[in-house]
């Protein structure tokens, strides 16, 4: 079957000397692998090769057999060149570490329109702004909506927040946070995309980045710690 849609790269692998193999979630099909044979065996592949960055927006002309096997590129442009995230160092470690955590998330081939519209307006933001010291943060605990275990908040009122049943609670169990990490966890949820760096203390940051991802191991089967994250948190230690 041939179909037209947008796709954000999640990963590309190389494969022998000279090909790749890509995986993109799409806005049609959810996630799609592609082989993209000899993307380094001469210039014009070359420059090609650089499409499949990590969370790089495209748009895709393919060939979809649907039988679990990799899948082929008919063809293939930039849906948005970005203007700073491949400059920017903090920019790009974020994408990088995102799209690890996206590999960890997305299993299925499914549509999720509604997931891959949040992300490619959260890229575009992210590419235009420049106060993005909490945008992680603001990611992480949104994309838990469209995975399925977005935290409970009717009774944000009460003190402890229970990781495994994604629920507040009047007293501390053995999954639950403390009150302290309670209260953080509190305004991440308030995040906003607009928010200003000046919420929490490097950390803060970095407390609440370590329990988001414990949250997403919780939950998601086959979860790893991305290995980035320590390049993440040097990044964002200052």
């Amino acid at each position: 079957m041939q179909v037209k849609t947008k796709a954000i790269v999640i990963s590309a692998l190389k494969y022998q000397e000279r090909s790749l193999i890509v995986k993109c979630f799409t806005a049609s099909d959810g996630l799609k692998s592609y082989f993209v044979a000899n993307a380094f065996s001469n210039k014009k592949n070359q420059q090609k090769a650089g499409y499949f960055q990590p969370l790089t927006l495209l748009e895709i002309e393919a060939t979809h057999k649907n039988k679990g096997t990799l899948e082929y590129f008919k063809e293939i442009r930039m849906s948005h060149v970005y203007q700073t995230i491949s400059s920017d160092i903090v920019k790009s470690t974020i994408v990088m570490f995102l799209s690890e955590v996206l590999h960890h998330s997305i299993h299925e081939e499914e549509k999720n329109e509604n997931l891959f519209q949040f992300l490619e307006a959260a890229l575009l933001w992210l590419d235009t702004h420049d106060h993005i010291a909490n945008f992680h943060l603001y990611i992480l605990i949104e994309m838990t909506k469209y995975f399925g275990f977005y935290p409970d908040n009717v009774d944000d009122d009460l003190d402890f927040f229970d990781c495994r049943e994604g629920v507040f609670s009047a007293f501390q169990g053995i999954n639950c946070l403390s009150k302290q990490e309670t209260d953080l966890f509190k305004k991440t949820i308030a995040l906003k995309l607009e928010t200003t760096q000046n919420v929490f203390s490097v950390n803060e940051r970095q407390l609440l980045l370590k329990i988001l991802v414990d949250y997403y191991a919780l939950h998601l089967d086959g979860f790893k710690k991305p290995k980035s994250i320590e390049v993440f948190k040097a990044i964002f230690s200052n």
